[in-house]
C-alpha cells in the first residue's frame, strides 16, 4: 500500500494549488481517502475525505467553501483543490486510509503518503 501526496509549493494569498495523491498497491475504487495537514508548531488536523461512493467531507469550519475533494478511480488519485489560500493554509498536507469505506478526522489511519508542503505567503 502506497501513497505519495505531491503539488505542494510556494503560492501568494489569494492564490489556489491542487494536491494529488497517487495510490498503489491496493484498488482504490472501493476506499476512502482522507487529506490531513499540520502547521508548524501544531498538531496534525483533517482537512477533509471522500468515501468510496464519492460522499465529501470537510473537517473545520476554515476549509468549507474553499476546498474541494475529489478522486478519479481510473487514475488511482485522490485530489484536494485549495483556493482562495491564505498564511494560515502553510503546513505539510498528507493523505491517508484505513483501506475501509470510513472517515474520521482522528489522524490514526494505517498508511500515510510522505506529505507535501504547501507554503502561503506574500
Amino acid at each position: 500500500v502506497q501513497l505519495q501526496a505531491s503539488g505542494g509549493g510556494l503560492v501568494q494569498p489569494g492564490e489556489s494549488l491542487t494536491l494529488s495523491c497517487a495510490t498503489s498497491g491496493f484498488t482504490l475504487d472501493f476506499y476512502s481517502i482522507g487529506w490531513f495537514r499540520q502547521a508548524p508548531g501544531k498538531e496534525r488536523e483533517g482537512v477533509s475525505c471522500i468515501t468510496m461512493n464519492g460522499n465529501t467531507i470537510y473537517y473545520g469550519d476554515s476549509v468549507k467553501g474553499r476546498f474541494t475533494i475529489s478522486r478519479d478511480n481510473a487514475k488511482n488519485t485522490v485530489y484536494l483543490q485549495m483556493n482562495s489560500l491564505t498564511p494560515e493554509d502553510t503546513a505539510v498536507y498528507y493523505c491517508a486510509t484505513d483501506l475501509l469505506d470510513y472517515c474520521s478526522d482522528d489522524g490514526r489511519n494505517d498508511y500515510w503518503g510522505q506529505g507535501t508542503l504547501v507554503t502561503v505567503s506574500s
